[in-house]
């Protein structure tokens, strides 16, 4: 009796086991096709997935699975492949967005539902793969939905093929320049080597060794580690092959400072304005003042949607009888009627990108000191800056319009000379706006027109307007140089029948 009973028990296990890895089997099929149907090169179109009816399938398969009776390489096959499958899903969720890490705990909440338990992405991958099967290889095919991780496959991982296919991703990534690359004796690798060390065995000569398994190339293990910064900018479809994008393809230069940087970079800017007035009596002008101030700010992504830094400011003053240059500021100061050179602002600056969904809008403040004495003049020294600190808050946007063309706006509250009194200029509250509207010829290029008026909310009403013209070049990914004339006036020229005009020159460099 009691071999009969085992028997049906054994048989009972075995149906369950076989229509386990049946399950699993017809799951890893269906996201293949998945794969096939939509992985491109590594990258996906997350807006055509919104409503995708094979990819919800596939996640409530995922929510239903259970993990109970199919063995270890269905295990490993299926849980790689759901956490690939349950990452795009979050993102499609989210869309759109830039990056993942602009979706507040994408990775460690319990947003997932994983064979009847909401989980989080990191509980599969920490817990149930590379906790329980050790394998370091996990790394190179477990997706983020990033630039930087290595690239999802256009196909789904198989039990039977399972130890192929991850010997065959590990060896694509550490044969990718972009992934790991040698130089000068310095081994330049995927920040993945510095987050998962235990992983790879802890210390250097354990990676070196796990490195080298799979390298085309060994490295020497007498070179040091410097790790890549990791690019968590979202793997969207080229745009070839993407609808939405074809309508930014020209329009990748657009006013970038309307977005913040990403986590880990850093991006400094060196902005030069030179700004020259001629005053007098109207028709007769006899009068130049001339302010050259170099502006250099540089910003580090503490994470993708929050940027801290510094800012300064560094001026040239010099008045002059006209006729003269505008540009004899930037000579001898010795002959001017009255000159005067020197650091004048110094100060903390943060970038914020409060909506994740609106990925070109930014606030950026900044709060500078004042550096120095007598700023705003006295009898024997010009004015120069003034005297008390400066809060600036700055609200930036941009939109693309078409193919080649963007419009940038600026809406910005000023408080200049904090707490001073000097002049009856204590508190100068001003609120200007700008708008910028940019074309872009060839992709590396644009060209741009720049209008901004500022109303100075003073007991006596000021302002000042301007317009100007603008063209910015991209040397590289990295580097880009930017040149403005702008006609300026103001309440005070208008009614003296005088005029201005400012020369700007910027450098920006990211790291």
């Amino acid at each position: 009796m009691k071999s009969k009973i085992l028997s049906i028990v054994l048989f009972l296990l075995i149906i369950n086991c076989t229509h386990a890895q049946n399950t699993g089997q017809a799951f890893i099929d269906k996201a293949d096709a998945f794969f096939k149907e939509q992985v491109v090169n590594g990258d996906l179109n997350y807006a055509k997935l919104k409503g995708n009816t094979k990819l919800a399938s596939l996640i409530t398969a995922i929510e239903n699975f259970s993990l109970k009776e199919i063995d270890s390489a269905m295990k490993q096959a299926f849980l790689v492949n759901a956490y690939n499958l349950l990452v795009i899903d979050q993102i499609v969720k989210n869309y759109p967005l830039k990056s993942v890490q602009d979706v507040t705990g994408f990775f460690d909440k319990k947003n997932v539902t994983l064979s009847g338990k909401r989980v989080s992405l990191n509980e599969i991958e920490k817990d149930l793969l590379l906790k329980e099967f050790n394998d370091a290889r996990f790394h190179f095919v477990l997706v983020c939905g990033a630039k930087g991780c290595p690239p999802i496959t256009n196909f789904a991982y198989q039990p039977d093929r399972l130890e192929e296919q991850l010997n065959q991703q590990t060896k694509l990534a550490l044969n990718d320049d972009d992934f790991l690359n040698t130089k000068d004796g310095v081994i330049n690798i995927s920040q993945i080597f510095n987050w998962y060390a235990k992983d790879f065995g802890s210390d250097k000569q354990s990676v070196i060794q796990f490195i080298n398994q799979y390298r085309t190339k060994p490295v020497n293990s007498d070179s040091r580690f410097n790790y890549i910064n990791y690019d968590w900018s979202l793997n969207e479809l080229a745009i070839e092959s993407s609808p939405q994008k074809k309508t930014e393809a020209k329009n990748t230069l657009r006013y970038v400072v309307s977005s913040t940087i990403s986590k880990g970079s850093v991006e400094i800017k060196l902005f030069n304005n030179l700004y020259s007035q001629k005053t007098g009596v109207p028709d007769n002008l006899t009068n130049r003042s001339t302010f050259f101030t170099t502006s250099l700010s540089a910003l580090y992504g503490l994470t993708n949607r929050f940027n801290i830094g510094i800012n300064s400011r560094f001026r040239r003053v010099r008045n002059d009888n006209l006729p003269s240059s505008p540009f004899g500021v930037l000579g001898n100061q010795e002959t001017a009627n009255s000159a005067r050179t020197g650091l004048t602002a110094f100060g903390p600056q943060i970038r914020y990108a409060p909506v994740p969904k609106w990925g070109n809008f930014s606030i950026q403040s900044s709060f500078l000191f004042a550096t120095g004495q007598d700023l705003a003049g006295n009898n024997t020294q010009p004015y120069i800056d003034w005297n008390g600190p400066t809060w600036i808050t700055q609200f930036f946007n941009d939109f693309t319009i078409g193919q080649s063309f963007s419009l940038f706006t600026e809406i910005d509250l000023w408080v200049e000379d904090i707490g001073k009194s000097e002049n009856n200029h204590a508190n100068r509250i001003s609120t200007p706006i700008t708008t910028i509207f940019s074309y872009n010829p060839i992709p590396n290029m644009t060209l741009y027109t720049l209008g901004s008026y500022s109303p100075f909310w003073l007991s006596d009403f000021d302002y000042f307007y301007q317009l100007g013209l603008g063209v910015k070049y991209q040397f590289t990914p990295q580097f880009e140089l930017e040149l403005l004339f702008t006609d300026f006036s103001n309440k005070f020229l208008n009614d003296t029948g005088g005029g201005a005009a400012t020369y700007n020159f910027g450098i920006r460099y990211n790291l």
